[in-house]
């Protein structure tokens, strides 16, 4: 885990990275400037249960890339899961709450990923562990009405006007995040790459 200190805000950006793209980077980025962090974590993890593993380049190729991804040096890129054989997002937000006493995190998610949030393992565990800021994607904007996790935790939402603050907020809090989007996509990327 990257080193951190108490009292700092650090946002917590998960995924295969599968390659990371702009997109990425610019969720980042947002993050960074409007939730006020000291840190994010650009977390590449070993694998995703939701999805086929066939495709999934080499953890350390994917870490590469997403080093070569980024260049703000508050970007901190990391795979610890892979050496803590954690699996599941819940788990892992349990061992950084669980290492870090005193700091406060956010966990950080691309828009596209809040329609399909409610089939993660323990999501309602995930909502309640630390605060969550949602960041638009194209094709996504209006998932902050209609998913499930929005709808079990619309009482939780704050207005983004309020998201520098939300770092502080207790579980289960959370926000949405509109900017800036880019169209780029992991996806379409590895399609463009088969022979």
């Amino acid at each position: 885990m990257p080193y951190v200190e108490k009292g700092m805000a650090v946002g917590l950006f998960g995924g295969s990275f599968n390659p990371p793209h702009a997109g990425h980077a610019l969720v980042a980025e947002i993050a960074l400037r409007r939730l006020r962090l000291n840190q994010l974590w650009w977390m590449v993890t070993p694998g995703n249960p939701l999805k086929s593993t066939r495709e999934l380049a080499p953890l350390a190729e994917r870490i590469r890339w997403s080093e070569e991804a980024t260049e703000d040096p508050r970007i901190k890129v990391t795979a610890f899961e892979a050496a803590y054989q954690v699996r599941y997002t819940a788990d892992t937000l349990a061992l950084i709450k669980a290492r870090n006493p005193g700091v406060r995190f956010v966990w950080i998610m691309g828009a596209d990923s809040l329609l399909s949030f409610h089939h993660w393992q323990r999501w309602r565990e995930i909502a309640s562990t630390f605060p969550i800021a949602v960041v638009d994607r194209p094709g996504s904007t209006l998932s902050f009405l209609s998913s499930v996790m929005a709808k079990t935790f619309d009482y939780a939402r704050e207005d983004e006007s309020d998201a520098e603050v939300l770092v502080q907020q207790q579980a289960p809090a959370w926000t949405f995040l509109h900017g800036p989007r880019s169209s780029h996509s992991s996806t379409a990327i590895r399609a463009r790459r088969s022979p």
